[in-house]
């Protein structure tokens, strides 16, 4: 299943990934953001 990753500061949605569908909890990853030029957290959106 493919999810975007949207950085926690400014809402950009950067980044696409794939899950397992076996996985309930969301991701939340540390990733470089352009928009921000830092890297912060990085969420699975809806």
């Amino acid at each position: 299943m493919r999810v975007a990753l949207v950085c926690s500061e400014c809402d950009a949605r950067n980044y696409q990934t794939t899950k397992s569908r076996k996985q309930a909890e969301r991701l939340e990853i540390k990733k470089y953001c352009p928009r921000c030029e830092k890297h912060t957290t990085h969420r699975e959106s809806k």
